[in-house]
């Protein structure tokens, strides 16, 4: 049996096993961390080894391509994010160090699995192993709103798991095999037969999938949770979570339905017009930053439907690129607020007053990652958009590119009160707002990926072109 395409998700699990014994006998929780990110080398440089391999292992539940490399390192670079921006936080309200730090790891392996897979036993078992961490790190903060964001999480996400298994199940029935290849080949004579069922099975899958990547109408939860959830939890559940949500579901639609006689595609532009729309409209009333950064994420959620809508390897194209640009961008932004409210105490707009007065290189990096997402050169944004929409107009779909970019324009209201606050608003306090070296490493370094994925569009590009057409090759 040969583990190499699982080799970095098991040194992953080891390192997360390593440092809950190394929390045993370490007073100094500062090494914790390093360990943790020091380790994160170790399933990179067996990523490294994975590049131009393809092949299916592990009897055929386990897919080596390069769709599946590239979003292994873009995890482990999330992960190491996280990590660092966590410091403070861990320290603050004395969380698990060990424990902590475990999940993350723990999860961020359920998350590359999430990606490389394609039977339906690995996938639930995938997701789950990246949604349970999730789910305990949302609630280690010992006070009721941390407690009710976990509750909220935990049966929202076993809800939506039901629904994943339930449609996994009629696929199963239809076809006879748990393959997603064999699935995509068995789906055209079984739907001749029951198309009910294969109807019914494709609901269910977009509803289960849909709580992952928070996509109206299942996006309910997100708000809550990631106002309630500690900070550093809230910017992995919207980046890396969301990340693992799209990359399942772009690889269990193109290869799954493939070929059945259903127009899959138009069901995820329709959810694309309805996330973009109401993520930026009830954005407009938001004062607490982290509900609006929700809301915001809920919306982004819709501009990257738009490449499932095409239902081509283009699409799929910009689909990776957006949520790579989205990855950096979204991650800078959450780090600012992390190293803000640290200093602060508060998470209301309101009290960003000053703020550029106060943390003047803060308050540039957290507008240089809201312009990202508003879509403005020269960020990671405006180019993750530009091919996004350009695609989505070269296949036909000009009405959805339309709304994306009204969409984009009505985003800027909400993004340019933050910026407003912290740039025109006389501060509360002169005191200024310091910030530790590895938040303040965490936030340079989101910040600097915001900036050179824009600079080397064009290279990167063509590493998820080369990545998407991985995923149409049968």
């Amino acid at each position: 049996m040969d583990l190499t395409p699982i080799l970095p998700e098991i040194s992953l699990v080891g390192l997360a096993i390593l440092v809950i014994i190394l929390d045993l006998f370490i007073r100094r929780k500062e090494t914790l961390l390093f360990v943790s990110v020091a380790g994160l080398i170790v399933p990179a440089l067996l990523t490294t080894t994975l590049i131009g391999r393809t092949g299916s292992y592990l009897f055929d539940t386990v897919i080596l391509d390069p769709y599946a490399t590239f979003f292994k390192f873009v995890f482990l670079v999330a992960a190491a994010l996280v990590l660092l921006a966590s410091a403070d936080y861990v320290d603050r309200f004395r969380l698990y160090d060990g424990e902590y730090y475990a999940l993350i790891l723990l999860s961020a392996a359920g998350m590359m699995l999430m990606a490389s897979t394609r039977e339906l036993i690995s996938i639930y078992i995938a997701l789950e192993l990246a949604t349970i961490p999730l789910a305990v790190l949302a609630g280690l903060q010992k006070d009721a709103r941390a407690g009710e964001a976990a509750l909220k999480y935990l049966l929202l996400a076993g809800l939506s798991s039901a629904f994943l298994l339930y449609g996994m199940a009629i696929l199963f029935g239809l076809t006879g095999t748990t393959d997603l290849v064999g699935i995509g080949r068995g789906l055209p004579e079984a739907a001749g037969i029951n198309r009910g069922a294969l109807a019914m099975a494709l609901v269910l899958l977009v509803a289960g999938l849909g709580f992952k990547i928070s996509a109206v109408p299942f996006q309910f939860w997100a708000p809550d949770v990631y106002e309630g959830a500690p900070t550093p939890v809230t910017a992995y559940l919207s980046v890396a979570s969301k990340m693992a949500g799209f990359a399942l579901v772009l690889r269990f639609f193109t290869t799954a339905f493939a070929t059945a006689a259903i127009d899959w595609p138009l069901i995820f532009a329709v959810l694309s017009v309805l996330s973009m729309t109401l993520g930026n409209i009830v954005a407009f009333v938001q004062t607490n930053i982290k509900r609006l950064l929700a809301y915001s994420s809920i919306a982004a959620a819709g501009y990257i439907m738009i490449g499932l809508a095409s239902g081509t390897d283009l699409g799929a194209s910009g689909l990776i690129f957006f949520l790579l640009s989205y990855a950096f961008t979204n991650l800078g932004a959450f780090i600012a607020v992390i190293a803000i409210s640290e200093q602060i105490g508060s998470d209301d707009i309101a009290d960003y007053a000053g703020l550029a007065r106060r943390a003047p290189l803060l308050a540039f990096a957290l507008t240089f990652c809201l312009v990202s997402l508003l879509g403005i050169p020269p960020t990671a944004g405006f180019a993750a958009k530009f091919y996004l929409f350009a695609g989505a107009v070269q296949q036909g779909l000009l009405w959805l590119a339309v709304i994306g970019v009204i969409n984009s324009a009505i985003s800027a209201y909400y993004y340019i009160k933050v910026v407003r606050a912290m740039y025109l608003l006389e501060p509360k306090t002169p005191a200024p707002v310091k910030i530790s070296a590895p938040v303040a490493l965490a936030l340079f370094a989101s910040a600097a990926g915001v900036l050179l994925v824009f600079i080397f569009a064009w290279p990167i590009i063509g590493l998820t072109e080369a990545a998407s057409r991985s995923l149409f090759v049968r």
